[in-house]
């Protein structure tokens, strides 16, 4: 027989029993559009991660070491020489920015209502550093921060505490409020991020002058690289700067701490990615049940089929012809199956990243690759063959006469 008889002959097969093909097939159809569908919403979970904290990716923090250190004594602090120390560009071409920070928490107070909030004094790129954003009103600028200028951004859950849950944001905007026994002027309100809402930030500047002092003590410096690749250039160059400036002459005796998000960053993706694949592996389980279904419906058709194989035996049918049909039957009907899960799969995919936006913003819309796409397909076409393999010899090493007298 030719390849166009024989593909002829299967389609026979399989249209003289639909709907056991159909059930059949449906192992494989289920199997495929699942690896799709979860490979599509992991890949868009991983795209949604990396979009949030790619800006922090050259992100790298310097804080005090706790307690003593390890050459003996107390850990230094951090200091705006230190500051100036890292800014400079000819010690550190791999830095982009450096932003210090003051840290602590006051008594806010708005008519009788007070709260406890933490409180941040930083520079004009804090926002960019921190990654937030002011929602309504402005954030302080640079020469507000060279004049202390008794200006704030509040968060939204202190809002609530001072001024009630449905407080207009906008309302809010230009009011005094006292933070500690000063007043200031609220400019702004930040994003709400669900973690630091209770906060207010103003000028390093102002924070010292009239609420933490320390002089010229900064709690944090937050360091940019130029790029997500320079992240360890700039630490080097970091460690280098701090050393001298500490009169650190060992690695060890370090009172100060040097963290990048690199490495954080770098093992959430590898958690996502091992999640995704594990949740693809188990949606393949049903790709191998599918093809425990072929095997054995095949197996089926071989018996139901006997006598047939023996007529065609009798007449000079040769045993590659017989293997070749029933093999041909096996990944048509995982083929099919294969091709319907597909297009389930992949309709539900770009149906999913078009609507979960409208609906759910906050979780991200899944993204289609075509790489899981092809495997999905290319290992429904692998499973027809695996499992029409011995069905199909079985049926090649039936003996005519045996064949014709079977009832």
């Amino acid at each position: 027989m030719t390849i166009r008889e024989t593909l002829l002959a299967a389609l026979r097969s399989l249209r003289s029993n639909r709907l056991r093909a159909l059930l059949t097939t449906l192992g494989i159809i289920i199997g495929v559009a699942a690896v799709i569908i979860l490979v599509a919403l992991g890949n868009g979970v991983k795209a949604g991660f990396d979009e949030q904290l790619s800006k922090v990716a050259n992100q790298i923090t310097i804080s005090k070491a706790n307690g003593a250190v390890p050459g003996g004594g107390t850990a230094r602090d951090l200091t705006d020489a230190d500051v100036a120390a890292l800014q400079n560009p000819q010690d550190a071409p791999a830095i982009a920015s450096v932003t210090p920070m003051t840290t602590g928490s006051a008594v806010l107070t708005a008519g009788q209502a007070q709260e406890q909030a933490s409180l941040t004094g930083s520079t004009a790129d804090y926002l960019q550093v921190a990654d937030r954003a002011v929602q309504v009103g402005r954030f302080f600028t640079t020469a507000e921060e060279k004049s202390n200028a008794k200006v704030l951004v509040i968060g939204q859950e202190a809002i609530g505490y001072l001024w009630g849950p449905s407080a207009n944001l906008n309302d809010v905007v230009g009011q005094n409020i006292r933070v500690g026994r000063s007043t200031f002027k609220v400019i702004g309100v930040l994003v709400a991020d669900g973690q630091e809402d209770n906060t207010v930030i103003m000028p390093l500047g102002t924070s010292r002058a009239y609420l933490i002092g320390g002089g010229d003590i900064v709690n944090q410096i937050i360091v940019k690289a130029t790029s997500a690749n320079s992240v360890k250039q700039a630490t080097a160059q970091i460690n280098t700067i701090m050393d001298k400036q500490h009169r650190m002459h060992q690695a060890s005796d370090r009172d100060y701490k040097v963290r990048s998000q690199s490495n954080r960053l770098a093992q959430r993706t590898e958690m996502i990615t091992f999640l995704t694949i594990f949740t693809a592996a188990v949606a393949a389980i049903s790709l191998i049940v599918g093809g425990i279904g072929v095997a054995n419906i095949m197996l089926v058709a071989v018996t139901e089929r006997t006598r047939e194989i023996g007529i065609r035996k009798a007449i000079g049918a040769p045993r590659r012809a017989i293997l070749k049909q029933f093999l041909t039957e096996s990944v048509m009907l995982c083929g099919l199956g294969g091709l319907i899960g597909v297009i389930i799969g992949v309709g539900t995919a770009v149906g999913g990243g078009m609507i979960v936006p409208k609906f759910v913003p906050s979780f991200p819309p899944p993204v289609l690759t075509a790489f899981p796409v092809l495997i999905a397909f290319a290992v429904s076409l692998v499973i027809g063959v695996v499992a029409g393999g011995y069905p199909a010899n079985r049926a090649a090493r039936l003996r005519p006469i045996e064949a014709l007298r079977f009832e």
